[in-house]
């Protein structure tokens, strides 16, 4: 029963990674086919419009735009969520409902409703502050609280937040070291998880930059494929292979990294 448990399980798994493949890579094929189309009806095949994503300083400049904005946005968000997340759980762990629930707002809200919000705002941040588009990050922290959130309250849950304060604070430890050398290391994935799922939010965003009348990314890929179809289709396939080799880069770095957690705590 054993033997064939497992080999059920392994088939399942299979199967379930065979369909969700073709589900994620059939339309990125479909898209590229499409990038690589030529202008006439028997054409061939040409990577004119890939070459043109590199010739366009819209293009590059919205694509230099979107990386700043998401790496400001996740340096933020973790150095906003990470030390309120485990001072909750250490000190007041009766607001943790209070703070989840905070951070999981702004995934009932709309996003046309916060722009309906935020354009007061923004007119004054413009007025006295600056009109960069960089200030975009103010209102992406806020797109991306409910997916981080849930990445590092995953990785704070794993371990025993309470117990290795508690440990390093007998030794010496201040509470910097408490946080960056002992709790920090050991939620790396967490933390990791919850940095992709914010660049992966900025790079896709769409309505709050567009009502706002702020040039990014997916701004540019929308007036792109009104005057040229396949260079606007060649950027969407080459920000998800973007999206793609950042997944690669997490599952490698975080895997040695837990494998050994892992082995020592086996020892």
């Amino acid at each position: 029963m054993s033997r064939n448990r497992r080999r059920k399980l392994q088939l399942f798994r299979v199967v379930v990674f065979i369909l969700m493949g073709a589900f994620f890579l059939i339309p990125i094929g479909a898209m590229f086919e499409f990038s690589t189309r030529g202008t006439g009806l028997n054409s061939a095949r040409t990577l004119s419009a890939w070459i043109t994503i590199g010739q366009t300083p819209e293009l590059v400049a919205a694509i230099l735009v979107s990386l700043g904005l998401a790496a400001i946005t996740s340096v933020a968000m973790l150095l906003l969520l990470v030390p309120t997340m485990v001072w909750v759980r250490l000190r007041v762990p009766n607001l943790s409902r209070a703070v989840e629930f905070l951070c999981l707002l702004p995934l009932t809200i709309p996003a046309i409703v916060l722009v309906a919000g935020l354009a007061p705002e923004y007119k004054w941040v413009s007025f006295y502050l600056s009109d960069s588009i960089l200030t975009l990050a103010f209102a992406y922290l806020v797109l991306v609280l409910p997916y981080t959130y849930r990445a590092l309250y995953a990785g704070l849950s794993a371990i025993d937040v309470k117990t290795l304060a508690e440990a390093a604070r007998g030794l010496g430890a201040g509470w910097p070291t408490v946080m960056w050398r002992i709790i920090v290391p050991n939620m790396s994935g967490a933390i990791l998880n919850a940095a992709l799922l914010s660049v992966a939010v900025v790079l896709g965003e769409f309505t709050i930059a567009n009502l706002l009348n702020y040039v990014n990314l997916q701004v540019e890929i929308a007036q792109l494929g009104r005057a040229n179809a396949g260079v606007s289709i060649a950027v969407a396939v080459a920000s998800l292979l973007f999206v793609f080799i950042l997944l690669a880069i997490l599952s490698f770095v975080g895997g040695p990294r837990s494998r050994s957690y892992s082995t020592r705590g086996a020892q």
